[in-house]
């Protein structure tokens, strides 16, 4: 196995110990209380997978919108969603929205899940690619968030030429 592959066992496995309510719970607030947060408008979160950092409580922010990924073949689409909106599981065993795409160049802010994160805030995703692909594509990205706990954060993870860094990773303890 490779470095990133043996990373990736240690954090699914480290997820699995820790208190997910309460790191929800403070990422969250403190995702709220970040001007690049406060200033946003239209913002792309994404549905938890059972053991991820659980940020749905966003949509209750009703001066924003919000959109859900959805991935289609090696791309992933920007789709609009409010809470309660109808979502089908995915081949990758996500929650998808099944609204109307629209162009990820209206986006504001793009909170992206992360088994792990490091100091130089490059993340750690599931191996497929798709966010930094996505995030490639912009001419002028929007800002990026990583929300991890604070155990999820190293000095430095394996970086290859198409990782692309986040703008803020933020733990229960602080932002980076």
């Amino acid at each position: 196995m490779d470095e990133k592959t043996d990373l990736r066992i240690r954090f699914k496995n480290l997820r699995k110990t820790q208190d997910l309510e309460f790191l929800s719970e403070t990422i969250t607030a403190n995702i709220r209380n970040m001007d690049v947060y406060k200033s946003a408008r239209d913002v792309m979160i994404y549905y938890p997978t059972k053991y991820e950092i659980d940020i749905l409580e966003l949509l209750q922010d009703k001066d924003k919108n919000f959109y859900l990924p959805r991935v289609n073949d090696s791309e992933l689409l920007v789709c609009p969603y409010q809470a309660g909106d109808l979502l089908e599981k995915s081949r990758h065993n996500i929650m998808e929205p099944m609204s109307i795409p629209i162009s990820p160049d209206d986006l504001d802010l793009i909170i992206v899940p992360a088994l792990a994160a490091d100091e130089n805030k490059y993340r750690l995703g599931y191996g497929g690619g798709f966010y930094d692909r996505f995030l490639a594509a912009f001419k002028n990205p929007p800002v990026t968030i990583v929300p991890v706990s604070s155990l999820q954060v190293v000095e430095c993870l394996p970086v290859e030429e198409f990782d692309i860094p986040a703008d803020y990773v933020v733990t229960e303890l602080k932002s980076i």
